[in-house]
């Protein structure tokens, strides 16, 4: 009897993979027919998702960062908003408020007004910009999945996923954001320029008549469903020991004294519970049932980066966070 529910349950999760790999390629096709010459990018920000968590995209402007969110809203079937921080956002501007409403019979009473917060898929635009006292409006959301107002629990719609967007350029008026923020995305995700031959494409596309639309692929139940697929399936024991192997190497005092000496603080065990699952869902975007240990040294970077920090002499010197986590991924053949 036993055997018979295994067989029955690897039969089922088999169909829920087949369609699931139908679903995300179908995906894939429709984001890259609006964004052109942004491979990794529409890969990290898709495994981001797939995962069930929050990126940040980071990127000089004019790179299609917002065009981006709103094509992943439309093709996943998300309800989407968006945001755009601005030094005098007030956290009820995200959170929404309470309004005092008088009713027929002349009774008064408060009614809570949801704010854009209350999105599948909120895009929060130039992040830094806001204040400290805004930015932490959204750590409750991103963590816990809900938000508190005038002492009252109000739980956020399923899925729930933040793309926040961020110029490293310019940094005069802004609030850069706290750690405990920062390790709040899964990934951050750095959007650079195209190559000549997309941005010609851009070019001819873009710049006509009729632009490109992007078309659903799924639906919302569908992508939680996918998220769920991404939880189960398994994960070597050398996939396992290479992402501890990455995330403690990048800590100081536990790695390798010549990179470690370069490292003011390191990933926490969040990074590796990130990675393990962004290393899932790239298998899967990659049409695998399994990750390997190629994944784990393709998401090093972007999970780690924004959750380490460089020592003054390190930065002197010229060295770099990627740099250091390509040299300890590099390590793992």
């Amino acid at each position: 009897m036993p055997e018979a529910i295994a067989a029955s349950l690897e039969t089922a999760m088999a169909r829920s993979a087949e369609t699931a790999l139908e679903r995300i390629a179908a995906a894939r096709t429709s984001i890259e027919t609006i964004i052109f010459g942004q491979n990794d990018v529409v890969e990290r920000a898709l495994v981001t998702l797939l995962s069930g968590g929050h990126g940040l995209l980071v990127g000089v402007p004019g790179l299609a960062k917002t065009k981006l969110v709103e094509t992943l809203g439309t093709v996943l079937g998300l309800n989407a908003r968006r945001v755009q921080f601005t030094p005098d956002l007030m956290p009820a501007d995200i959170l929404g408020s309470e309004v005092l409403e008088e009713a027929a019979d002349r009774r008064r009473s408060f009614r809570f007004v949801p704010g854009p917060v209350f999105a599948q898929l909120l895009m929060a635009d130039e992040i830094n910009r806001a204040s400290p006292r805004t930015q932490s409006a959204l750590l409750q959301a991103m963590q816990e999945y809900h938000v508190s107002v005038a002492g009252a629990r109000h739980d956020l719609p399923k899925p729930f996923h933040v793309l926040a967007t961020q110029n490293p350029l310019e940094q005069e008026g802004t609030y850069p954001l706290p750690e405990a923020q920062l390790d709040r995305f899964l990934m951050q995700i750095d959007v650079a320029y195209p190559d000549r031959v997309a941005e010609r494409r851009i070019l001819i596309e873009t710049t006509g008549e009729a632009a490109p639309e992007a078309r659903p692929a799924m639906s919302a139940d569908e992508l939680m469903g996918i998220q769920r697929l991404v939880r189960r399936l398994p994960v070597g024991e050398s996939v396992v020991e290479a992402i501890l192997d990455v995330v403690r190497s990048a800590r100081p005092g536990e790695g390798d004294p010549e990179i470690t000496q370069h490292i003011a603080w390191g990933p926490g065990p969040r990074a590796a519970q990130a990675l393990m699952l962004a290393t899932r869902a790239r298998a899967l975007l990659d049409e695998r049932l399994s990750p390997s240990i190629e994944d784990v040294v393709a998401l090093a970077a972007p999970v780690l980066k924004h959750r380490m920090a460089l020592t003054f002499s390190a930065r002197a010197e010229g060295e770099t966070v990627s740099g250091l986590v390509a040299k300890i991924a590099g390590r793992l053949g």
